[in-house]
């Protein structure tokens, strides 16, 4: 099995910061993209951020230029410094990885599988 462990979210004031991080462990052969997503109470999940393996990046419009993904490939993990937080930040914060896991068939040989994961959330409120 595959966990994502998130960390990081909590309240904060108007133009503060926040760094969420995530971890990813158990059965992966390689990670091809990571990212952060946000749902907003009554609104549809969105995509906040994300980053490939090899490092490129897209943003939402709502985001450019005051948050910022990065990963650590040897760890597994994926980070997102939030800054100049706005009220309209607020939401559950979800993270996602696009695993690949590997399975052994009788033969010895291996093919991988993709595996889509995420994480259980974490609760960012920006005060006004």
């Amino acid at each position: 099995q595959v966990q994502l462990v998130e960390s990081g979210g909590g309240l904060v004031q108007a133009g503060g910061s926040l760094r969420l991080s995530c971890a990813a462990s158990g059965s992966i052969f390689s990670i091809n993209a990571m990212g952060w997503y946000r749902q907003a109470p009554g609104k549809q999940r969105e995509l906040v951020a994300a980053i490939t393996s090899g490092g490129s990046t897209n943003y939402a419009d709502s985001v450019k230029g005051r948050f910022t993904i990065s990963r650590d490939n040897a760890k597994n993990t994926v980070y997102l410094q939030m800054n100049t937080l706005k009220p309209e930040d607020t939401a559950v914060y979800y993270c996602n990885a696009d695993v690949y896991r590997s399975h052994t068939r009788p033969d010895g040989s291996y093919y991988l599988v993709a595996f889509d994961a995420w994480g259980q959330g974490t609760l960012v409120t920006v005060s006004s």
